[in-house]
């Protein structure tokens, strides 16, 4: 039986950014365009005030999408910058976005990649 290890990665963040409902496919397209591999996309409610936010009286809608995508610290800043641009976050009631660091991640990495780092 071959021996099992596990390949820690260090140096990644994660990416939350819970949306307005159909927002998601858009931030997630952005993403992948500066170089995100892949994400997780799950749904949810929102709870709080739902029927008027703000000065400008907008209506919320509780139904979220959440997006989680794990990046090098190095791609961070940039795909962080282009997910909030892309889900325009700018805007009242869209949503919210926060970055956590990951003391470390464990998943299946190729032997071929795994050289170029040894």
């Amino acid at each position: 039986m071959q021996e099992r290890t596990i390949t820690y990665l260090t140096d990644a963040c994660l990416i939350t950014c819970i949306l307005q409902k159909e927002l998601a496919e858009d931030v997630l397209e952005a993403a992948k365009n500066c170089g995100a591999q892949g994400a997780t996309i799950s749904y949810a409610i929102g709870t709080g005030v739902r029927e008027r936010m703000g000065l400008l009286g907008l209506a919320v809608d509780e139904q979220k999408e959440v997006i989680r995508i794990i990046v090098s610290k190095e791609q961070s800043e940039l795909i962080f910058e282009t997910m909030y641009l892309a889900g325009q976050l700018d805007k009242p009631g869209k949503g919210i976005m926060f970055m956590s660091n990951l003391d470390r991640v464990a998943t299946f990495i190729p032997d071929e990649v795994m050289e170029k780092f040894a």
